[in-house]
């Protein structure tokens, strides 16, 4: 128990130091033409020492955040715009998967060819079947990248057993206690499984979540980028590494927004109803614009 404490306390000491080292030697972690300095990102962006510089600033976020409640608020502000932005942008890919579709009819049904080519000067052509398969990437778009902003909107389905029965107070501290409890780890060890998941399907010798750093810089003097490019039939998309930066992003961008969702609930909670909503920035509908949309969001 007491060696716990200490490592706890340790990590977050040293949270400071690796933060600012990290800041003053980039070229360790940055400079991808070195094979060491491609491992050490990789080891760090799934370590204790990320998890707890990562840690340790919401701790002195959220201190300072208590101290002056304007700062809390500005953070708020900050992450759900931020959210709304990514979301508001990847949304479009929605319209691209549906656009794209409808060409791969007109292609295929009226056309009756078995390819479609764009090019901008240099020609890119590939199999119907691969512009087929590759809706499924605009629609991971969607689902990963506006997972905030549809927190934000408030789209999201909630399972409601006891939410609606009790007071104001009573759902800020249900909030809090959930995007404590169940948002940020959920998000965590996701980020865990899946950041180590991307890396395997990129670089040979595949690095491994439960090796150290020596032994992944030993494995750089066998380094190369090894992109996976297999698709699941033969002519069709074979970017499924995209995929897989999508969950490391849907990740990050839920933790960033369970900090938002905390922040704001404890917020509501301490100025009362009056605070409810505050700041936020919801989307509004033109008139003849769908209703049941509004009903969803409002």
């Amino acid at each position: 128990m007491v060696d716990g404490i200490v490592w706890f306390f340790t990590n977050i000491a040293l949270a400071f130091y690796n933060f600012f080292y990290a800041l003053t030697h980039p070229g360790l972690w940055l400079d991808w033409s070195n094979p060491e300095a491609v491992m050490r990102f990789i080891y760090y962006g799934g370590s204790v020492e990320f998890f707890f510089v990562v840690f340790t600033a919401f701790l002195i976020l959220t201190v300072v955040g208590l101290w002056r409640n304007s700062i809390m608020w500005g953070a708020v502000r900050v992450l759900e715009a931020f959210g709304n932005t990514v979301g508001r942008v990847a949304a479009w890919a929605g319209l691209i998967m549906v656009l794209q579709q409808i060409v791969i009819v007109f292609v295929q049904r009226i056309f009756t060819t078995a390819e479609i080519g764009l090019g901008f000067g240099v020609p890119f052509t590939k199999d119907i079947s691969w512009w087929s398969e590759e809706l499924k990437f605009y629609n991971a778009i969607v689902v990963c990248l506006c997972v905030s902003y549809t927190f934000i909107q408030g789209g999201h389905v909630r399972v409601d057993l006891i939410y609606s029965a009790v007071s104001y107070r009573a759902k800020r501290v249900i909030d809090m206690f959930g995007a404590l409890l169940f948002m940020m780890p959920a998000a965590v060890l996701t980020w865990m499984y899946g950041w180590y998941f991307l890396w395997r399907h990129l670089v040979v010798p595949k690095p491994s979540a439960s090796e150290e750093l020596d032994r992944l810089l030993m494995k750089a003097r066998a380094f190369r980028w090894n992109v996976e490019t297999i698709g699941f039939s033969p002519n069709g998309f074979n970017g499924y590494f995209l995929f897989k930066i999508l969950l490391v992003l849907f990740t990050a961008l839920v933790f960033l927004q369970a900090i938002a969702f905390f922040y704001r609930s404890y917020l509501e909670w301490k100025e009362g109803p009056d605070s409810e909503d505050k700041y936020l920035d919801r989307d509004t509908l033109e008139p003849g614009e769908d209703p049941a949309y509004a009903h969803a969001n409002h």
